[in-house]
């Protein structure tokens, strides 16, 4: 296992920012193994269950402005049953201070908090708002809760059933992560502020391994199925290339049809995207374009190089997702990748067909570097698509060899290449040196985008 994925949160005597009165938030100095932050925590206690009266949002705004102030990661740990009701529309007011100080840290300071108990209301917002949030099993978030679900619509429901941290992790995809206690909590804070910079005008940091960049991957050559329509699961792909086949998958229990991973190469802290074969076939569908579009975002604001592994047939089809807006949801994913200006590895695997072919990092997204294993299949579509649509009035055995003719012409990547959308055909075999080589290249990377007040993401 790298150095990079073994922080245990080591840390010095914490220096207090604002002495709150006892039972209400709190705000330190702290460091995770040498590496600085800012720290608050609200505590769910027996006096007020951790509600946030105006002086608590005082504390929380004051931590959020030291850490943009001080260029340091701000980590938050939430147990708080929203605003503190006898303060009025103070505590009300304190909260909106608090969120705004928190979108001033986006891209400037990783923000990461981790839901301890209870975040209902206004707390359950800052879930939202930071760049990564945690959940710990007993912990519970929601911006309504029971009651006020069962007022207007009948339904008597639990805390746990409604915003449970497994809901959290697999339904909403609020969660990035999900762990055992608070104490796991604090490790996992410190295991990703090792892969993070401090902030975004800093690289990430590089860390010596013993496991050889030129480790040859001779398992990847016998991973795909004999069947087109075979599965795997592609993490073997992704573990194969990291460092000691070490990985933090990012809400690995949420839109699982693509894995998104923080790891290291040679090293050098990474973000890897995957479309997975044993979820939904590796199609994309709204949630994995919401994923895929955050964690490449978040990569790209905090220096991290971005490596995409390809093997998908499309879009997931369906008249459900089309009214539930997949144009605008796709396009967060297309939308993410071309603004990035980190280094970008994409790596074809097998099927990269048409629209899904351009949003997962395509040449013509903006890729740095592209690569495909020999049975790669970069095509508007698959063989029997193609064929029913030209040849719909075929006969099956004409349709056969119209299908064998159709990937003998077009479904290899040695035509791509022929054409500039890949640069290199590989051994897979090769597939980690030639990754880490492809980083290497791409260390000195600097884009700077045209000066604009924001672009105006597809949300």
């Amino acid at each position: 296992m790298s150095d990079a994925m073994t922080t245990t949160g080591n840390r010095p005597d914490r220096v207090p920012l604002r002495a709150g009165s006892p039972g209400s938030a709190r705000a330190w100095l702290d460091s995770y193994d040498g590496r600085e932050c800012v720290v608050f925590e609200v505590e769910d206690n027996e006096a007020d269950r951790g509600a946030l009266s105006p002086a608590d949002s005082e504390t929380l705004e004051r931590a959020a402005q030291e850490a943009l102030l001080r260029r340091i990661p701000l980590v938050g740990f939430i147990a708080s049953s929203g605003a503190d009701i006898d303060s009025g529309i103070a505590a009300t007011m304190g909260w909106g201070r608090v969120a705004k100080s928190v979108v001033d840290c986006s891209g400037q300071v990783p923000t990461i908090f981790c839901a301890t108990g209870p975040a209902v209301s206004g707390p359950a917002l800052l879930l939202g708002l930071a760049d990564i949030a945690i959940a710990t099993e007993d912990s519970y978030a929601f911006v309504t809760g029971p009651r006020m679900v069962s007022q207007y619509t009948g339904e008597v429901i639990s805390n746990q059933t409604l915003g449970g941290a497994g809901q959290l992790s697999r339904r909403s995809g609020v969660a990035a992560f999900l762990v055992e206690d608070k104490d796991a909590a604090s490790d996992l804070v410190g295991a990703l502020l090792s892969l993070l910079p401090a902030h975004a005008d800093e690289l990430p940091p590089r860390y010596p391994v013993d496991d050889p960049v030129d480790r040859p991957t001779p398992e990847l050559r016998d991973i795909l199925p004999e069947s087109p329509l075979g599965s795997y699961d592609i993490r073997d792909v992704v573990r194969a290339v990291a460092d000691d086949g070490d990985l933090l998958e990012y809400k690995a229990d949420w839109a699982a049809n693509l894995v998104c991973a923080f790891a290291t190469v040679a090293g050098r802290p990474v973000g890897m995207l995957a479309n997975q074969p044993q979820t939904l076939a590796g199609t994309l569908d709204i949630a994995c374009s919401q994923k895929g579009a955050r964690f490449v975002s978040f990569c790209d604001a905090f220096n991290l190089p971005l490596v995409t592994f390809v093997d998908t047939s499309g879009f997931q089809p369906g008249k459900d997702l089309e009214w539930r807006g997949i144009i605008r949801h796709g396009a967060q994913l297309a939308f993410a990748y071309a603004r990035a200006t980190v280094g970008r590895v994409n790596v074809t695997l097998r099927k990269s067909y048409g629209g899904a072919y351009i949003v997962m990092d395509s040449r013509h997204m903006g890729n740095d570097i592209a690569l495909a294993w020999p049975s790669a299949e970069v095509a508007v579509m698959g063989a029997r698509g193609a064929v029913e649509i030209v040849h719909r009035r075929s006969s099956p055995e004409e349709r056969a060899e119209l299908e064998t003719a159709y990937e003998e012409r077009y479904l290899n990547p040695y035509i791509a290449a022929e054409r500039g959308s890949i640069d290199a055909v590989i051994d897979p075999a090769d597939t980690r040196a030639e990754v880490a080589a492809a980083l290497e290249v791409l260390e000195s990377k600097r884009e700077t985008l045209p000066r604009r007040r924001h672009d105006n993401t597809p949300l």
